[in-house]
């Protein structure tokens, strides 16, 4: 069973509002097992409405509109259904009545044309609408299933979540279950090469998407419940797993910083932060992982040269000599933050994130992280591409994953 999703407005297409309600629908088509084929959006017309209605109900078993079910004259979803369908609207008066008497004991102006949302396509039945006067609309017609639901968050949300998925539970008769494994320290064309015939079978599918610094990618499988979409997609996530090793961090929500937060934990080993170009970016990641004072202690922020020499003891002949920017600065920026923070683990970070090269030269995106440890000090160069926040976020993720492989 397939759907297609219509979101109304022309507020929508001059992008003065975010259209967050149709991925929460298509979410939901999907944990019922019907696939969404498509999204569009559509101005207040009603010739390009009901034109968009009418192919999407061709393509589609389900088309789901969101908004467009008030009562002013440019709210036209209800007249666009008709039309597809080639019915009229009647006027549901006992609906209207009520209407009337929720505006009177509110000491409100009831005006005509908020009659209009008592308003149906012939076929169609009403949806409750708890916290709005505007109902949904369900209409069920030659096998095809047409539903509307108004637009606004606290009206959309619990109707679309509630009374809505119930019924799309019932007519699609199974889910469309996904879970996504994230990867780090390979880029998306080399995961590719090592899943080629994994990405190819019909059944779970296997599709990767490249993040900032990392690369997802998403199993997805049918069944009847999601017990059983969960138990075909188990083999596959496995052999990902046995093929990417260590790469391969985490599912669904689970952070880089999380993993490592955890691993720390288990470890009972501590780490710390000195920081440069990211300005404690690094140092922020940690602290948003709940709990994580067990195992982060703090961070050393060092932009201007003079707080590498007297927070970190960065020797002031050294900066003068190689510049802030070099691996001498960012192992004793490493050597130092370890030292003072006393912890397991110290990561430093220091490099050029751009615009403009720095007064010594260095090229925009040119990057040396360190980490101390146990065994001693190393640093690594790295050169990224993109804008000033893409190299810092880049920066993080290095420094994460590769304490991460340093912690097994």
């Amino acid at each position: 069973m397939t759907a297609e999703i219509i979101s109304v407005g022309t507020e929508l297409l001059l992008g003065q509002i975010v259209d967050t309600h149709a991925p929460t629908m298509a979410r939901i088509l999907a944990e019922c097992g019907i696939g969404c084929q498509r999204r569009t959006t559509v101005g207040d017309n009603l010739g390009r409405l009901t034109a968009t209605i009418r192919e999407s109900l061709d393509r589609a078993d389900v088309v789901v509109l969101i908004g467009g079910l008030g009562p002013t004259m440019d709210d036209l979803t209800r007249d666009g259904i008709a039309g597809a369908l080639g019915e009229s609207l009647v006027r549901e008066e006992g609906y209207v009545n009520e209407l009337r008497a929720w505006f009177e004991k509110r000491g409100l102006p009831f005006s005509e044309n908020n009659a209009r949302q008592g308003d149906r396509p012939e076929s169609g039945q009403f949806i409750d609408n708890p916290n709005g006067t505007a109902p949904g609309l369900l209409v069920q017609k030659e096998g095809k299933t047409v539903i509307a639901l108004p637009g606004p968050k606290g009206e959309f949300n619990p109707m679309a979540k509630g009374t809505v998925r119930e019924f799309l539970e019932r007519l699609g008769g199974g889910v469309i279950h996904s879970r996504v494994l994230r990867v780090v320290g390979m880029g998306e064309s080399y995961v590719e090469s090592l899943l080629v015939d994994l990405m190819q079978a019909d059944e779970p599918t296997v599709a990767p998407y490249a993040h900032t610094g990392e690369v997802h990618l998403r199993l997805t499988a049918r069944g009847a419940t999601k017990a059983e979409a969960e138990a075909k997609l188990e083999p596959v996530h496995a052999e990902i797993a046995r093929r990417l090793g260590a790469n391969l961090f985490g599912t669904d929500d689970t952070s880089l910083e999380q993993s490592v937060i955890e691993t720390l934990r288990l470890r009972k080993q501590t780490v710390g932060t000195a920081e440069s170009m990211t300005g404690g970016q690094l140092a922020a990641r940690f602290t948003n992982v709940p709990g994580s004072s067990e195992a982060f202690l703090g961070g050393i922020v060092s932009y201007h040269v003079d707080v590498k020499v007297a927070s970190l003891h960065v020797p002031a002949d050294l900066l003068e000599r190689v510049g802030p920017v070099s691996p001498e600065v960012a192992e004793k920026m490493a050597a130092g933050a370890r030292e003072i923070l006393n912890v397991d683990w110290a990561l430093s970070i220091t490099g050029n994130a751009g615009p403009a090269s720095d007064i010594d030269h260095k090229p925009v995106g040119l990057v040396y992280i360190g980490i101390a440890g146990p065994d001693g000090v190393e640093v690594r160069e790295e050169k990224y591409r993109g804008v000033r926040e893409d190299i810092q976020r880049r920066a993080g993720q290095t420094a994460l994953g590769w304490l991460r492989e340093k912690l097994g």
